[in-house]
């Protein structure tokens, strides 16, 4: 049951990621760097999480 919920999490931030790496992209071209530098550090901080998360509860568990 867990496994279920650590899974949904991972996948709900790589989903985060993947969106606000496509509005990094439009805003970039844009030329907005305030709203540039911020989905710039989401992204990376969700696809983070998501990557870290799973390892950490496979570190604890197992």
């Amino acid at each position: 049951m867990v496994v279920g919920f650590i899974g949904f999490i991972s996948i709900t931030l790589l989903i985060l990621c993947f969106s606000y790496t496509l509005h990094f992209v439009e805003n970039l071209h844009k030329g907005d760097e305030r709203i540039v530098k911020q989905s710039k550090k989401v992204a990376i901080v969700s696809l983070a999480l998501a990557l870290v998360i799973p390892f950490v509860y496979s570190l604890i568990v197992f």
